[in-house]
Protein backbone atom coordinates (compact mmCIF):
# COMPACT_ATOMS: atom_id res chain seq x y z
CA UNK A 1 0.00 0.00 0.00
CA UNK A 2 1.13 3.15 -0.75
CA UNK A 3 -1.00 5.75 0.77
CA UNK A 4 -4.04 4.88 3.29
CA UNK A 5 -6.48 6.70 5.42
CA UNK A 6 -8.04 5.25 8.08
CA UNK A 7 -11.43 7.32 8.96
CA UNK A 8 -14.15 7.41 11.66
CA UNK A 9 -11.81 5.53 14.31
CA UNK A 10 -13.45 5.08 17.67
CA UNK A 11 -10.14 5.80 19.74
CA UNK A 12 -6.75 6.24 18.45
CA UNK A 13 -4.67 5.24 21.26
CA UNK A 14 -0.92 6.01 22.54
CA UNK A 15 -0.68 9.10 21.08
CA UNK A 16 2.52 11.15 21.28
CA UNK A 17 4.06 13.69 20.18
CA UNK A 18 7.89 13.48 19.32
CA UNK A 19 9.55 14.63 22.50
CA UNK A 20 8.29 11.61 24.70
CA UNK A 21 7.70 9.26 21.51
CA UNK A 22 10.84 7.70 22.46
CA UNK A 23 11.08 8.06 26.32
CA UNK A 24 10.16 4.94 28.72
CA UNK A 25 6.79 5.30 30.35
CA UNK A 26 7.55 5.01 34.26
CA UNK A 27 5.34 4.95 37.69
CA UNK A 28 2.35 7.07 37.84
CA UNK A 29 2.80 8.24 34.34
CA UNK A 30 2.22 4.57 32.77
CA UNK A 31 -1.79 5.05 33.90
CA UNK A 32 -2.41 8.18 31.36
CA UNK A 33 -2.40 6.85 27.57
CA UNK A 34 -2.75 9.77 25.29
CA UNK A 35 -5.54 9.00 22.71
CA UNK A 36 -7.72 10.99 20.03
CA UNK A 37 -11.46 10.00 19.82
CA UNK A 38 -13.29 9.87 17.25
CA UNK A 39 -10.19 9.69 14.91
CA UNK A 40 -8.50 9.64 11.53
CA UNK A 41 -4.64 8.16 10.63
CA UNK A 42 -2.69 8.62 7.56
CA UNK A 43 0.53 6.74 6.50
CA UNK A 44 2.40 7.32 3.19
CA UNK A 45 5.02 4.81 2.12
CA UNK A 46 5.10 2.90 5.30
CA UNK A 47 5.13 6.17 7.81
CA UNK A 48 2.61 7.92 9.68
CA UNK A 49 2.62 11.23 8.07
CA UNK A 50 -0.77 12.54 9.82
CA UNK A 51 -3.71 12.16 12.47
CA UNK A 52 -6.59 14.22 14.10
CA UNK A 53 -10.21 14.25 14.69
CA UNK A 54 -12.71 13.70 12.35
CA UNK A 55 -14.17 17.20 12.93
CA UNK A 56 -10.83 18.05 11.13
CA UNK A 57 -10.93 15.50 8.41
CA UNK A 58 -7.84 16.40 6.10
CA UNK A 59 -9.11 18.17 2.45
CA UNK A 60 -7.97 15.53 -0.03
CA UNK A 61 -7.62 17.09 -3.38
CA UNK A 62 -5.55 13.71 -5.22
CA UNK A 63 -7.20 10.57 -4.50
CA UNK A 64 -5.06 8.66 -6.80
CA UNK A 65 -3.53 5.52 -5.34
CA UNK A 66 -4.85 6.38 -1.81
CA UNK A 67 -7.35 3.53 -0.39
CA UNK A 68 -9.85 4.54 2.54
CA UNK A 69 -10.47 1.97 5.73
CA UNK A 70 -13.77 2.82 7.62
CA UNK A 71 -12.64 1.56 11.13
CA UNK A 72 -16.22 2.48 12.49
CA UNK A 73 -16.40 1.36 15.92
CA UNK A 74 -12.72 0.23 16.37
CA UNK A 75 -9.91 0.99 18.25
CA UNK A 76 -6.03 1.85 16.23
CA UNK A 77 -2.87 1.10 18.56
CA UNK A 78 0.45 0.46 17.95
CA UNK A 79 1.12 -2.88 17.28
CA UNK A 80 2.61 -4.65 20.38
CA UNK A 81 6.53 -5.01 20.60
CA UNK A 82 7.56 -8.74 21.86
CA UNK A 83 10.60 -7.77 23.50
CA UNK A 84 11.45 -11.14 25.29
CA UNK A 85 11.16 -14.85 22.90
CA UNK A 86 12.87 -18.05 22.16
CA UNK A 87 10.60 -17.97 18.75
CA UNK A 88 13.46 -20.47 17.12
CA UNK A 89 13.76 -24.19 18.13
CA UNK A 90 13.44 -27.36 16.75
CA UNK A 91 9.87 -29.10 18.64
CA UNK A 92 7.32 -28.07 21.23
CA UNK A 93 7.69 -30.19 24.83
CA UNK A 94 4.12 -31.18 25.37
CA UNK A 95 5.27 -34.18 27.03
CA UNK A 96 6.92 -32.01 29.95
CA UNK A 97 3.84 -30.18 30.31
CA UNK A 98 1.78 -33.52 31.52
CA UNK A 99 4.83 -34.04 33.86
CA UNK A 100 3.69 -31.24 35.39
CA UNK A 101 0.38 -32.08 35.40
CA UNK A 102 1.40 -34.95 37.33
CA UNK A 103 3.26 -32.99 40.16
CA UNK A 104 6.91 -32.59 38.92
CA UNK A 105 8.16 -28.43 38.91
CA UNK A 106 10.22 -27.40 36.57
CA UNK A 107 13.44 -27.81 38.15
CA UNK A 108 12.88 -31.34 38.75
CA UNK A 109 11.91 -31.94 35.04
CA UNK A 110 15.49 -30.26 34.07
CA UNK A 111 17.34 -32.29 36.72
CA UNK A 112 16.16 -35.37 34.97
CA UNK A 113 17.15 -34.23 31.41
CA UNK A 114 14.15 -31.92 30.37
CA UNK A 115 14.09 -28.45 30.10
CA UNK A 116 16.68 -26.61 28.30
CA UNK A 117 18.54 -29.41 27.45
CA UNK A 118 15.62 -31.54 25.80
CA UNK A 119 15.05 -28.33 23.35
CA UNK A 120 18.91 -27.99 22.66
CA UNK A 121 19.31 -31.94 21.72
CA UNK A 122 16.40 -31.92 19.33
CA UNK A 123 17.50 -27.83 17.84
CA UNK A 124 21.27 -29.98 17.89
CA UNK A 125 19.68 -32.45 14.91
CA UNK A 126 17.73 -29.88 13.03
CA UNK A 127 19.09 -28.90 9.58
CA UNK A 128 19.37 -24.88 8.81
CA UNK A 129 16.62 -24.36 6.89
CA UNK A 130 14.13 -26.75 8.72
CA UNK A 131 14.56 -24.25 11.85
CA UNK A 132 14.31 -21.22 9.23
CA UNK A 133 10.83 -22.51 7.68
CA UNK A 134 9.63 -23.25 10.76
CA UNK A 135 10.75 -19.95 12.27
CA UNK A 136 9.47 -17.66 9.69
CA UNK A 137 5.93 -19.51 9.58
CA UNK A 138 5.79 -18.90 13.67
CA UNK A 139 6.25 -14.89 12.71
CA UNK A 140 3.74 -15.05 10.02
CA UNK A 141 1.19 -16.42 12.92
CA UNK A 142 2.58 -13.99 15.20
CA UNK A 143 2.37 -10.97 12.95
CA UNK A 144 -1.35 -11.67 12.60
CA UNK A 145 -2.41 -11.52 16.39
CA UNK A 146 -0.63 -7.59 16.28
CA UNK A 147 3.08 -7.72 16.93
CA UNK A 148 4.96 -5.32 15.05
CA UNK A 149 8.56 -5.92 16.80
CA UNK A 150 10.10 -9.03 18.22
CA UNK A 151 13.14 -10.00 20.06
CA UNK A 152 14.72 -13.60 19.33
CA UNK A 153 16.99 -15.24 21.23
CA UNK A 154 19.53 -18.01 20.73
CA UNK A 155 19.93 -20.66 23.91
CA UNK A 156 18.91 -23.38 22.72
CA UNK A 157 22.11 -24.90 20.94
CA UNK A 158 24.56 -25.13 23.87
CA UNK A 159 27.63 -25.98 21.43
CA UNK A 160 29.64 -23.62 19.26
CA UNK A 161 28.00 -25.11 16.06
CA UNK A 162 24.25 -25.19 16.98
CA UNK A 163 24.60 -21.26 18.62
CA UNK A 164 25.86 -20.33 15.46
CA UNK A 165 23.18 -21.73 13.54
CA UNK A 166 20.44 -20.46 15.68
CA UNK A 167 21.62 -16.94 15.26
CA UNK A 168 22.30 -17.21 11.75
CA UNK A 169 18.73 -18.35 11.30
CA UNK A 170 17.41 -15.22 13.51
CA UNK A 171 19.69 -13.23 10.97
CA UNK A 172 17.90 -14.59 8.01
CA UNK A 173 14.60 -14.27 9.63
CA UNK A 174 15.52 -10.41 10.27
CA UNK A 175 16.41 -10.03 6.44
CA UNK A 176 13.30 -11.53 4.90
CA UNK A 177 10.86 -11.39 7.49
CA UNK A 178 8.76 -7.68 7.48
CA UNK A 179 8.73 -7.65 11.54
CA UNK A 180 11.33 -5.79 13.16
CA UNK A 181 13.73 -8.52 14.67
CA UNK A 182 16.72 -8.17 17.41
CA UNK A 183 18.75 -10.99 17.99
CA UNK A 184 20.13 -12.11 21.30
CA UNK A 185 22.89 -14.59 21.75
CA UNK A 186 21.59 -16.48 25.17
CA UNK A 187 24.19 -19.37 24.89
CA UNK A 188 24.52 -18.96 28.89
CA UNK A 189 21.27 -20.71 29.15
CA UNK A 190 22.02 -23.73 30.60
CA UNK A 191 25.28 -25.82 31.18
CA UNK A 192 25.36 -28.81 29.17
CA UNK A 193 25.74 -32.50 30.47
CA UNK A 194 29.16 -32.63 29.65
CA UNK A 195 29.91 -29.53 31.22
CA UNK A 196 27.45 -30.01 34.65
CA UNK A 197 30.78 -30.44 36.66
CA UNK A 198 33.09 -27.92 34.83
CA UNK A 199 31.41 -24.72 34.45
CA UNK A 200 34.04 -22.73 33.88
CA UNK A 201 34.97 -24.69 30.64
CA UNK A 202 31.65 -23.90 29.59
CA UNK A 203 31.91 -20.65 30.43
CA UNK A 204 34.96 -20.51 28.45
CA UNK A 205 34.11 -22.00 25.40
CA UNK A 206 31.31 -19.26 25.32
CA UNK A 207 33.90 -16.59 25.75
CA UNK A 208 36.90 -18.21 23.80
CA UNK A 209 34.76 -19.93 20.99
CA UNK A 210 30.93 -18.37 20.51
CA UNK A 211 31.47 -14.96 21.46
CA UNK A 212 34.50 -14.38 18.30
CA UNK A 213 32.18 -16.06 15.80
CA UNK A 214 29.38 -14.25 16.81
CA UNK A 215 31.59 -10.75 16.85
CA UNK A 216 32.75 -11.59 13.29
CA UNK A 217 29.82 -12.04 11.89
CA UNK A 218 27.35 -9.73 13.39
CA UNK A 219 24.80 -11.68 14.71
CA UNK A 220 23.29 -10.65 17.63
CA UNK A 221 22.39 -7.19 19.23
CA UNK A 222 22.20 -8.04 22.87
CA UNK A 223 23.38 -10.97 25.30
CA UNK A 224 21.48 -12.97 27.95
CA UNK A 225 21.85 -15.44 30.29
CA UNK A 226 19.91 -17.48 32.87
CA UNK A 227 21.18 -15.84 36.04
CA UNK A 228 19.59 -17.89 38.75
CA UNK A 229 19.91 -20.62 41.44
CA UNK A 230 20.89 -24.06 39.77
CA UNK A 231 22.22 -21.93 36.42
CA UNK A 232 24.15 -19.37 36.08
CA UNK A 233 25.71 -17.11 39.29
CA UNK A 234 25.99 -13.61 39.59
CA UNK A 235 29.96 -13.98 39.01
CA UNK A 236 29.30 -16.57 36.17
CA UNK A 237 26.88 -14.02 34.11
CA UNK A 238 28.77 -10.78 34.78
CA UNK A 239 32.09 -13.08 32.95
CA UNK A 240 30.11 -13.42 30.01
CA UNK A 241 28.46 -10.03 29.88
CA UNK A 242 31.69 -8.53 30.25
CA UNK A 243 33.14 -10.34 27.54
CA UNK A 244 30.14 -10.10 25.38
CA UNK A 245 30.62 -6.04 25.28
CA UNK A 246 33.66 -6.24 23.76
CA UNK A 247 31.53 -7.35 20.71
CA UNK A 248 29.69 -4.88 20.79
CA UNK A 249 26.69 -6.98 22.52
CA UNK A 250 24.20 -5.34 25.44
CA UNK A 251 23.15 -7.19 28.28
CA UNK A 252 19.46 -7.91 28.46
CA UNK A 253 19.04 -10.39 31.53
CA UNK A 254 17.11 -13.61 32.78
CA UNK A 255 16.90 -12.99 36.46
CA UNK A 256 15.01 -13.41 39.57
CA UNK A 257 12.34 -16.09 37.82
CA UNK A 258 12.82 -18.45 41.08
CA UNK A 259 15.00 -16.76 43.59
CA UNK A 260 16.74 -13.72 44.38
CA UNK A 261 20.52 -13.71 44.71
CA UNK A 262 21.68 -10.39 43.80
CA UNK A 263 21.10 -10.47 40.23
CA UNK A 264 19.26 -7.18 39.62
CA UNK A 265 22.17 -5.23 41.34
CA UNK A 266 25.02 -7.05 38.96
CA UNK A 267 22.81 -6.32 35.77
CA UNK A 268 22.50 -2.71 36.34
CA UNK A 269 25.43 -1.89 37.30
CA UNK A 270 26.58 -3.88 34.08
CA UNK A 271 24.13 -1.65 31.93
CA UNK A 272 21.46 -3.74 31.08
CA UNK A 273 18.88 -2.61 28.44
CA UNK A 274 16.27 -4.77 30.42
CA UNK A 275 15.75 -7.41 33.38
CA UNK A 276 13.51 -9.87 32.61
CA UNK A 277 10.77 -12.07 34.80
CA UNK A 278 11.31 -10.67 38.09
CA UNK A 279 8.74 -13.02 39.48
CA UNK A 280 10.69 -12.88 43.08
CA UNK A 281 11.59 -9.30 43.75
CA UNK A 282 12.81 -8.12 46.91
CA UNK A 283 13.00 -4.52 48.34
CA UNK A 284 16.37 -4.35 47.93
CA UNK A 285 15.90 -5.26 44.11
CA UNK A 286 12.91 -2.93 43.36
CA UNK A 287 15.85 0.18 44.96
CA UNK A 288 18.63 -1.16 42.03
CA UNK A 289 15.88 -0.27 39.56
CA UNK A 290 15.06 2.94 40.79
CA UNK A 291 16.60 6.13 38.94
CA UNK A 292 18.34 3.48 36.05
CA UNK A 293 17.61 3.06 32.52
CA UNK A 294 16.78 -0.57 32.61
CA UNK A 295 13.48 -1.80 32.21
CA UNK A 296 11.86 -3.57 34.63
CA UNK A 297 10.33 -6.69 31.78
CA UNK A 298 7.80 -9.03 33.08
CA UNK A 299 6.04 -12.30 31.45
CA UNK A 300 2.57 -13.25 32.99
CA UNK A 301 1.83 -16.13 30.58
CA UNK A 302 4.87 -17.61 31.48
CA UNK A 303 4.00 -17.24 35.52
CA UNK A 304 0.30 -18.68 33.78
CA UNK A 305 1.98 -21.54 32.65
CA UNK A 306 4.29 -22.98 35.37
CA UNK A 307 2.24 -21.91 37.74
CA UNK A 308 4.84 -19.35 40.00
CA UNK A 309 4.68 -16.41 41.66
CA UNK A 310 3.15 -13.30 38.65
CA UNK A 311 6.16 -10.49 39.08
CA UNK A 312 4.66 -7.83 41.60
CA UNK A 313 4.26 -5.30 39.04
CA UNK A 314 2.05 -2.93 41.07
CA UNK A 315 4.71 -2.20 43.91
CA UNK A 316 7.45 -1.69 40.85
CA UNK A 317 4.89 0.31 39.04
CA UNK A 318 4.08 2.37 42.43
CA UNK A 319 7.85 2.45 43.04
CA UNK A 320 8.37 4.51 40.11
CA UNK A 321 10.05 1.93 37.69
CA UNK A 322 9.47 1.54 33.90
CA UNK A 323 7.56 -2.27 32.95
CA UNK A 324 7.73 -3.46 29.97
CA UNK A 325 5.52 -6.48 29.18
CA UNK A 326 6.53 -9.68 26.82
CA UNK A 327 5.59 -13.01 25.91
CA UNK A 328 8.05 -15.55 26.59
CA UNK A 329 7.41 -17.74 23.83
CA UNK A 330 9.22 -20.53 24.13
CA UNK A 331 8.49 -24.61 24.03
CA UNK A 332 9.04 -25.33 27.51
CA UNK A 333 7.53 -22.34 29.90
CA UNK A 334 5.46 -20.25 27.73
CA UNK A 335 4.21 -21.91 24.83
CA UNK A 336 2.18 -18.77 23.77
CA UNK A 337 3.12 -15.78 21.31
CA UNK A 338 -0.31 -13.68 21.95
CA UNK A 339 -0.17 -10.63 23.28
CA UNK A 340 -3.22 -10.19 24.00
CA UNK A 341 -3.33 -12.98 26.26
CA UNK A 342 -0.61 -10.89 27.82
CA UNK A 343 -2.70 -7.48 28.15
CA UNK A 344 -5.02 -9.88 29.85
CA UNK A 345 -2.71 -11.82 32.38
CA UNK A 346 -1.28 -8.68 33.24
CA UNK A 347 -4.58 -6.42 33.99
CA UNK A 348 -6.18 -9.73 36.09
CA UNK A 349 -2.92 -11.44 37.40
CA UNK A 350 -0.48 -8.57 38.12
CA UNK A 351 -3.11 -6.14 38.80
CA UNK A 352 -1.97 -3.18 35.95
CA UNK A 353 -4.56 -1.13 34.69
CA UNK A 354 -5.33 -1.70 30.45
CA UNK A 355 -3.87 1.78 30.25
CA UNK A 356 -0.95 0.76 31.70
CA UNK A 357 -0.70 -2.91 30.14
CA UNK A 358 -0.81 -0.96 26.91
CA UNK A 359 2.36 1.48 27.66
CA UNK A 360 3.96 -1.73 29.18
CA UNK A 361 3.18 -3.79 25.66
CA UNK A 362 3.71 -0.90 23.03
CA UNK A 363 6.78 1.76 24.34
CA UNK A 364 8.19 0.11 26.87
CA UNK A 365 8.52 -2.76 24.85
CA UNK A 366 9.92 -0.78 22.30
CA UNK A 367 12.50 0.72 24.55
CA UNK A 368 13.45 -2.57 25.99
CA UNK A 369 14.63 -3.59 22.72
CA UNK A 370 15.93 -0.27 20.85
CA UNK A 371 13.25 0.18 18.44
CA UNK A 372 11.95 3.21 19.95
CA UNK A 373 12.41 5.62 17.33
CA UNK A 374 10.63 3.39 15.22
CA UNK A 375 7.97 1.86 16.89
CA UNK A 376 5.96 1.62 20.60
CA UNK A 377 3.73 5.08 19.46
CA UNK A 378 1.44 6.38 17.02
CA UNK A 379 3.89 9.61 16.00
CA UNK A 380 4.68 11.41 13.22
CA UNK A 381 7.45 10.04 11.37
CA UNK A 382 7.36 6.32 13.06
CA UNK A 383 6.63 3.39 11.15
CA UNK A 384 3.71 2.52 10.53
CA UNK A 385 2.97 -0.11 12.41
CA UNK A 386 -0.64 -0.36 14.45
CA UNK A 387 -3.44 -3.07 14.49
CA UNK A 388 -7.39 -2.07 14.39
CA UNK A 389 -9.31 -4.15 16.43
CA UNK A 390 -12.50 -5.28 16.28
CA UNK A 391 -15.98 -2.81 16.89
CA UNK A 392 -15.63 -2.53 21.05
CA UNK A 393 -17.13 -0.41 23.45
CA UNK A 394 -13.95 0.90 25.24
CA UNK A 395 -10.72 -0.25 25.89
CA UNK A 396 -11.13 -2.32 28.85
CA UNK A 397 -12.80 -4.51 26.77
CA UNK A 398 -9.58 -5.70 25.34
CA UNK A 399 -7.87 -7.39 28.46
CA UNK A 400 -11.44 -8.38 29.81
CA UNK A 401 -12.39 -10.68 27.03
CA UNK A 402 -9.47 -12.59 27.40
CA UNK A 403 -10.22 -15.66 25.36
CA UNK A 404 -11.34 -13.59 22.37
CA UNK A 405 -9.43 -12.70 19.50
CA UNK A 406 -10.19 -8.65 19.18
CA UNK A 407 -7.32 -8.17 16.53
CA UNK A 408 -9.05 -7.18 13.22
CA UNK A 409 -6.15 -5.95 10.81
CA UNK A 410 -2.55 -5.73 11.29
CA UNK A 411 -0.60 -3.15 9.63
CA UNK A 412 3.42 -3.79 9.19
CA UNK A 413 5.69 -0.79 7.77
CA UNK A 414 2.19 0.18 6.50
CA UNK A 415 1.44 -2.85 4.74
CA UNK A 416 -2.03 -4.87 5.48
CA UNK A 417 -1.68 -8.44 6.35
Amino acid sequence: MGKVLIKNIKSLLQVRESKEATEAIAGNEMKNLPSIENAWLAIEEGIIVAYGEMKDWPGITDWRNLEVLDADGCFVFPAFVDSHTHTVFADTREEEFVDRIKGLSYQEIAAKGGGILNSAKKLQQMDFDQLYEQAFDRLNKIMKLGTGAIEIKSGYGLTVDAELKMLRVIKKLKENHPLTIKATFLGAHAYPAEFKENHQGYIDLIINKMLPAIGEEGLADYVDAFLETNYFSVNETIKVLESAAKYGLKPKVHVNQFTSIGGIEACVNAGAISVDHLEIMKEKDIDALRNTNTIATILPSCSFFLSIPYAPARKMIDAGLPVALATDFNPGSTPSYNMSFVLALASIKNKMTPEEAINAATLNGAKAMEVESDLGSITLGKKASFVITKPIKNMAYLPYSFGENLIDKVFINGELF
